[in-house]
């Protein structure tokens, strides 16, 4: 069974950063920090010689076997038995072991609580049969939020 995860459509993202706006209010994200980034990379030419940009969205993977959640000493980081990896604020020591263990620096670090933050697919959406805010918030469409089989 497939677990939970993002589809980018990069031919359909017009690089509007409405899902990171979307996501930074729905979190309560502070200034300065991110828990989705989409990078641009350009301009360059597409085949046809007109100009365009080579666009990358990363969140969090939710990964099979998450390096962040082995990493966690405090088991802050943990994995639900649908494939969520979560964080538990109460454990969170802010410690970073997460951030230094992820392949992808996906978990920041939050100066203001001393906790780390990730993109959760805003789990409590998700356990309502809702669709993460990023998804929602995305104005082109090329975002789109799959759930397991």
């Amino acid at each position: 069974m497939a677990g939970y995860r993002m589809k980018f459509d990069k031919k359909r993202c017009i690089a509007c950063n409405a899902c990171l706006v979307h996501c930074k209010v729905k979190n309560k994200v502070p200034a300065g920090l991110s828990l989705n980034r989409l990078e641009a990379e350009g301009p360059v030419a597409d085949k046809d010689g007109k100009p365009s940009a080579l666009l990358k969205y990363t969140n969090c993977r939710h990964c099979k076997k998450p390096e962040c959640v082995s990493a966690c000493p405090t088991g802050a980081m943990y994995k639900r038995e649908d494939g969520l990896v979560l964080v538990e604020m109460d454990k969170c020591d802010g410690c970073k072991a997460c951030i230094d263990a992820c392949p992808w620096t996906v978990p920041v670090f939050n100066d203001a609580t001393g906790k780390i933050m990730k993109c959760d697919f805003c789990v409590d959406r998700v356990d309502a049969g809702g669709t993460p805010a990023c998804v929602v918030g995305c104005t082109a469409n090329a975002l789109s939020f799959v759930r397991p089989e």
